[in-house]
């Protein structure tokens, strides 16, 4: 007997367990190494070249035969914005000065939104994963339409019921109902307009109240009784990305490793002052000194980013992680340290629906 539901059919799994699609964290021995434990390994490409990415796609393909994932950013295109990001690197100036380093002269977006991204859709089209998983919004409706006709599965990130039948109404296979316990970017579709930050539970009752479509639930799900639980409010899957970043396979580094496993786990928290759009991580001076009242208006994502990723590398050459992006959800004190696979293996033992299914 095996466990068999709408994802597990949709996406040709044996078990409705998604591992994040974390960039940055996320990587092709990760992504294979729970593809090939039976559940649906992720990578990100959303900062990446269609050059890189294929090189990503092809790298993952030669550690597992099995479905994974391709994540695609599809934000807003951002704006530039002159005045605003000369008063933001004016404001992170005196940061930098602490580590004897200086903010850069001037911004750019590092990476376009695959909605801009033709490169990245036909070489997709070309490469043909199992499922291609859109984040912050959707792409072209006739994108989402080629991406099918050519065999590929597709998820939609939804952070309210509002979103999740947008997701439905473009006509995507499944929904990625993301809680505000959830670490890393939020997958807001319009973040201008604010993040009502509503939790997993409720988010994925509500949505799958009113949607066809399967549902995975994502943020805060850690082990086992988590997946259950999510499970009996009507998710179809659950989508869990902490609980991967101490396994070898992550590319998470040294300082975001210890951290995950020290009482800072505990405290996590949203802020757009890193990237220019909300994400949840552990919380460093990013949250405590650049966060705070009085501050500039942000530059937009990921110009922004520029600004965060530069600050943090010049702490990091002055041998401090307090500017770091240590992504991580409110689950983080649970993370274990062991082997992809083996975690997978260990998520299904301890969730009595999936082992019954054995």
């Amino acid at each position: 007997m095996s466990f068999s539901n709408s994802l597990t059919r949709l996406a040709h799994v044996r078990y409705p367990i998604v591992q994040a699609p974390m960039v940055g964290v996320s990587t092709p021995e990760l992504a294979a190494a729970v593809s090939n434990a039976g559940a649906l390994g992720s990578i990100g490409i959303g900062a990446s070249s269609a050059e890189r990415a294929r090189e990503m796609i092809a790298a993952t393909r030669a550690l597992t035969e099995k479905p994974f994932n391709v994540n695609v950013f599809c934000h807003r295109e951002a704006a530039a914005d002159a005045a605003c990001e000369a008063r933001w690197l004016r404001y992170l100036a005196p940061f930098f000065e602490e580590f004897d380093a200086e903010a850069p002269p001037r911004l750019a977006a590092a990476y376009p939104s695959f909605n801009d991204n033709r490169p990245a859709l036909e070489m997709l089209l070309e490469e043909k994963p199992a499922v291609v998983s859109f984040h912050f919004g959707l792409p072209p409706a006739e994108w989402i339409r080629a991406l099918q006709k050519a065999g590929i599965v597709t998820f939609g990130c939804a952070t309210t019921p509002e979103e999740a039948l947008t997701v439905e109404a473009a006509g995507v296979d499944a929904i990625v109902a993301q809680g505000a316990e959830a670490g890393g970017h939020r997958g807001v579709f319009a973040p201008e307009k604010g993040d009502r930050q509503m939790g997993s539970l409720a988010l994925t009752r509500l949505i799958g109240a009113a949607s066809r479509l399967p549902v995975i639930a994502a943020g805060g799900i850690m082990d086992g009784r988590g997946i259950e639980a999510v499970f009996d409010l009507g998710a179809a899957g659950a989508q869990l990305g902490t609980a991967f970043i101490l396994c070898p396979e992550s590319a998470a580094g040294t300082a975001h490793r210890r951290a995950l496993k020290s009482e800072r786990s505990h405290h996590t928290q949203i802020t757009s002052v890193i990237s220019g759009r909300p994400a949840r991580g552990i919380v460093t001076r990013m949250h405590t000194d650049v966060d705070r009242l009085g501050a500039p208006a942000l530059p937009d994502y990921p110009i922004a980013y520029a600004a965060g990723k530069a600050l943090a590398a010049a702490a990091t050459a002055g041998n401090s992680a307090e500017f770091a992006a240590h992504w991580a959800g409110e689950g983080a004190p649970l993370a274990r340290e062991m082997p992809a696979g083996e975690l997978i293996e260990n998520l299904v033992q301890s969730c009595r629906f999936l082992s019954l299914a054995r």
